[in-house]
Formats: C-alpha cells, sequence, structure tokens
C-alpha cells in the first residue's frame, strides 16, 4: 500500500470514528433527557410556616420515590391558593384553614400550629393583656415603660400582606390592617425573628413552633404569654393555647397520581418525627 494510499484509509476511518462518536453522543443526551422527561414533578408554594416541614417531607418522599422531584417555593398563604386555584402549583401551602370564598379548593391537614407574640429576650415584660397588644400596635403605647418594661422605645413589627399569620393575628384581636402603626413590615417568620432579635425594643408575631426552635438554640427572643396560657407547643397540643392554627396542603380537586400520594404521606406515621422536629402538633 502506497503512503498516499494509507493516509486516505487512516482518514476514512477516523471520519467513521467520528460519527460514530457524535452518534453515541446524541443518544447519550436524548437517553438523559428521557429520563428527565420521565421524572415526575410535583410543584408546592405558600406559606413559609408550612415550607420547612414540606420541604423535609420532600426529600424523604423523594428517597422512597426516586422517579419524583418535588420543588417547594415560599410566598404566602395566598400565593399557595392561588397557585392552585390556576394550577401553577400542584399543591398549595396554607397555614390556616380555608375561606368561604375558597371552597372550591381542598384542604388536606398536616399538622397544628399556634401563633406567638415576641420579644427580645432582655426586655423584662412577662405578660401583655389583649388590650395592651392592640394599644402597642395601633401606636398607642410606644415605650416599653407604659407596660412595666424597661424605659425603651418599642418598635412594632407586622407582617406583609398576603400572609395567613396577619390575617389570623387581625381576627384574634378585631383588628384592621389600616388601624396598625408599624415600624418594620416583615414577611415570613425568620424575617420576623431576625427583627425582634436584633432589637432589644421590638415585638412581633410568629409561629410558636418556629419562635421555641429559635430559643432553644439561642437566639435572643422569648415567647409571651396570651390569656395567661403559656405559648408553647405543648399548649398547642393541649388545645389551651387560644391562637392556634391548622397547616394544611390543598388541591383543585381531590388529587390524583403522585399529588395524591405524597399527601398521603404527609398525613401518615411516617412523618411523625419530622412534625416534631418542627416543633409543630400532629393531628
Amino acid at each position: 500500500m502506497s503512503l498516499v494510499t494509507r493516509i486516505f484509509t487512516q482518514r476514512a476511518h477516523s471520519s467513521q470514528l467520528s460519527r460514530l462518536f457524535c452518534l453515541l453522543g446524541v443518544v447519550s443526551i436524548a437517553f438523559l433527557s428521557n429520563l428527565s422527561l420521565a421524572a415526575e414533578r410535583l410543584t408546592l408554594t405558600g406559606s413559609s410556616t408550612v415550607a420547612p416541614l414540606a420541604l423535609e417531607m420532600a426529600k424523604r418522599f423523594e428517597k422512597n420515590n426516586p422517579d419524583v422531584r418535588i420543588d417547594v417555593q415560599t410566598g404566602g398563604s395566598s400565593r399557595g391558593v392561588n397557585d392552585a386555584r390556576v394550577g401553577l402549583a400542584d399543591i398549595g401551602m396554607v397555614s390556616r384553614a380555608l375561606k368561604e370564598s375558597e371552597q372550591d379548593l381542598t384542604a388536606h391537614l398536616i399538622a397544628l400550629d399556634g401563633i406567638g407574640i415576641i420579644v427580645h429576650s432582655s426586655n423584662t415584660v412577662k405578660e401583655l393583656s389583649r388590650q395592651q397588644i392592640i394599644d402597642i400596635y395601633q401606636g398607642k403605647i410606644r415605650n416599653w415603660a407604659d407596660v412595666d418594661g424597661p424605659n425603651l422605645e418599642i418598635t412594632v413589627v407586622n407582617k406583609a400582606e398576603g400572609r395567613s399569620t396577619l390575617e389570623l393575628f387581625l381576627h384574634f384581636f378585631e383588628l384592621k390592617n389600616s388601624q396598625i402603626r408599624p415600624q418594620v413590615v416583615i414577611g415570613d417568620n425568620q424575617q420576623g425573628i431576625k427583627t425582634v432579635s436584633g432589637n432589644p425594643g421590638a415585638i412581633g408575631y410568629v409561629s410558636i413552633g418556629t419562635a421555641e426552635f429559635e430559643h432553644n438554640r439561642g437566639t435572643p427572643i422569648k415567647l409571651l404569654p396570651m390569656d395567661g396560657k403559656e405559648a408553647t407547643v405543648k399548649g398547642v397540643a393541649s388545645g389551651e393555647y387560644p391562637l392556634s392554627r391548622p397547616l394544611n396542603l390543598v388541591t383543585k380537586a381531590q388529587p390524583e397520581g403522585f399529588a395524591a400520594s405524597f399527601i398521603e404521606f404527609a398525613q401518615s406515621t411516617d412523618v411523625l418525627d419530622l412534625i416534631e422536629n418542627q416543633f409543630f402538633v400532629a393531628p
């Protein structure tokens, strides 16, 4: 074989190998794409109170069901309701009971929680009456010294519109949001805890479960009693604490497929430890 012949033969083999590798690459990409498309995806949106619990449940569910991927997004209970209603989410997360205007949705109870008043741990105030809380949030009481506390200006922390915690707070104290005079408006529980823990004069209201968890890990906040009842997970569980709420997963219709399987899992004894770890109460 001449030198020229060998060169052309080598080039031909090289070209064939290149085409073969390209073909294998295309097949591999198509195979991986099909695997990705084959994975069932569930989207949960809504309450920042429910989200951490739902995320832990989702991780365990995915471990038991490798062909499912679950995306958990926050944004408030109103978002959970709206997204489930229009199909932007398979499941909405709502940290309250459904309203009369939301009866087109189906609620699936997964846990119970309470809402507690929090102040900085250095605040010497031990308890506030309902009227004192109302007067503080309306701006009628502006200094902690007026309620047997330190001579310190009060920083009122309120929740943003669309948060179920705000709605329950207003309903419980028979207030309108327009009556409240806040210095700070926050979104989720962690923002509220961060604000109060960083300001000795602040007062806010958040999930009891979240607040108890943060207090136990050393965050400088404390929960105040409500109507003489200690704001604890134990008080919520016994029904003694007066300001509690259901934590729900909501769907547009009766769930099917993996959505139904996930909700069934979230209501089972397989997640009781996750509920307790989040300082919530199993229903």
